[in-house]
């Protein structure tokens, strides 16, 4: 049987399959041991699923417990021990409110809902609506587990519908019963609407309530639900068509901009996004869109007109190197006038100020500058990513976009 330690890399991976073949006594008093790497004891604790040495339990308890300890140890454990009916007053006590360790007030959470504890119900909807992945997994766990107790009509019951979150659980415990949730398409929030149209499999049934659903936003959900499904382009712009082209009508935005936006954002934008900008994304014709070369070409174009203004071009470096990590939309270009940006979205281009020389040379070159007052324009309706913030952006920020 290979060590511990040979299970275990610098890079923070794991062998999981090969710890779970662990003698689970070791894995144990390597958990307990805060001389480790935490990242190794995490591991470890999670290898330790369903095979916790009695003998072990106090002290794995009792790192759990020690807000000194690293919170990744700590949760993997509270997960690991949340069937122990007398960890609820431990759970309960008023200083775990005051535990604000990264993952501990969720982990914390999941466990009352593990334990059968209905009063967590409603802090555990709002997890399970949330648009991180990983606060979302959590608040599920917590609430099926609930669910699996007591069934899902006491669970619903005591939420109520007043508030969104507690409306995705209804839809997805609606869903999971096999009901119809096509009704939730109209729901006035765009969360429950936007999850609603995700869990439905029925094309027919997307294409009858087109002609029933209560409001044009239901029909759009509709028409995206349809599209999923179906992949018809045909039959998504003639839906768009028959409810008169619907779009949000932004002040200041022109169609250039418009169309540079709508199909690198609309495709793919947040949840909470108005979804007529979905349904524009798929029924109009994208800008046409340089490959590597085309923007090489671009990239030259621009370099050489500062060249010949005299500013003393630095080579162009992309976003995400400039930046040194992520990725984004635009090249930077050090020069004279300070830094310039210009867009993969199209021929945008801006700077640090509007008058001067970069710019009226990047516009004798076919570039289109994009001022203050343009770049201010914050694009309604669409949400985007940025920052661990989910909103409409500007269209600077959209079109000169960068994400780490």
């Amino acid at each position: 049987m290979r060590s511990i330690e040979t299970l275990l890399t610098g890079n923070g991976q794991a062998d999981i399959a090969g710890l779970r073949e662990v003698d689970a006594d070791e894995l144990a008093r390597y958990v307990v041991d805060r001389g480790h790497p935490w990242w190794h004891r995490r591991a470890c604790a999670v290898a330790l699923a369903g095979r916790v040495p009695q003998r072990w339990e106090a002290e794995l308890l009792a790192r759990v417990e020690d807000t000194g300890d690293v919170a990744g140890v700590r949760t993997a454990l509270l997960d690991l021990l949340a069937d122990r009916a007398d960890l609820l007053p431990w759970l309960w006590h008023e200083d775990r409110r005051r535990d604000r360790s990264f993952g501990m007030p969720e982990a914390i959470l999941k466990a009352r809902g593990r334990l059968g504890d209905l009063t967590a119900s409603e802090e555990l909807a709002t997890l399970a609506a949330s648009p991180w992945p990983r606060w979302r997994e959590v608040g599920e766990a917590g609430l099926d587990a609930l669910t699996a107790r007591y069934g899902a009509a006491v669970v619903m019951a005591g939420l109520g519908d007043g508030r969104p979150e507690d409306r995705v659980f209804r839809v997805r415990m609606r869903r999971r019963a096999g009901e119809d949730v096509t009704d939730a398409l109209a729901d006035p929030d765009r969360a429950v609407a936007h999850l609603a149209q995700s869990l439905l499999t029925d094309a027919d049934r997307l294409r009858g309530h087109l002609g029933e659903a209560p409001t044009t936003e239901a029909k759009l959900w509709a028409a995206y639900a349809l599209h999923r499904l179906t992949g018809d382009a045909a039959e998504t712009r003639a839906v768009y068509e028959s409810l008169g082209r619907p779009r949000v009508e932004v002040a200041g935005l022109d169609d250039e901009l418009r169309r540079a936006i709508v199909h690198e954002y609309g495709h793919d934008c947040e949840r909470q996004s108005d979804p007529r900008w979905r349904i524009e994304a798929l029924c109009t014709e994208p800008p046409v869109r340089l490959g590597p070369g085309g923007q090489d070409e671009r990239l030259r174009r621009a370099t050489a007109a500062l060249t010949a203004a005299d500013l003393a071009p630095e080579p162009p470096v992309p976003a995400g190197r400039h930046s040194h990590q992520g990725d984004g939309t635009y090249h930077v270009i050090d020069c004279a006038d300070g830094e310039l940006f210009i867009s993969t979205l199209g021929r945008f281009a801006t700077g640090d100020g509007d008058d001067c020389t970069a710019r009226r040379a990047l516009e004798s070159a076919g570039f289109r500058w994009i001022d203050a007052a343009t770049g201010s324009i914050r694009v309604a309706g669409l949400f985007v990513y940025y920052f661990g913030r989910r909103e409409p952006l500007t269209v600077e920020t959209l079109l000169f976009h960068w994400q780490d």
